[in-house]
């Protein structure tokens, strides 16, 4: 178990808080696009899940990366 101070718990949580906030304005994002661009059926739910987990896994890796800066302190 890692302790709640530990510098791998922080970094955790800031690959998980910047996850959720990155699929989210994903799901914002692919939808606006996809609705904007006229994407047809499946393809529109294939285009927003593309873009949330491209966002997720973008704003997850920055929020990790600045916290492992701030663990170097």
């Amino acid at each position: 178990m890692v302790k709640r101070d530990s510098c791998l718990a922080r970094i955790g949580a800031g690959v998980a808080i910047g996850g959720s906030v990155g699929a989210a304005a994903g799901v914002v994002f692919g939808t606006f696009e996809a609705f904007r661009h006229k994407i047809p059926g499946a393809l529109k739910i294939r285009h927003i899940g593309q873009t949330t987990l491209a966002s997720a896994g973008m704003f997850g890796l920055f929020l990790g990366v600045g916290s492992i800066l701030h663990c170097g302190k």
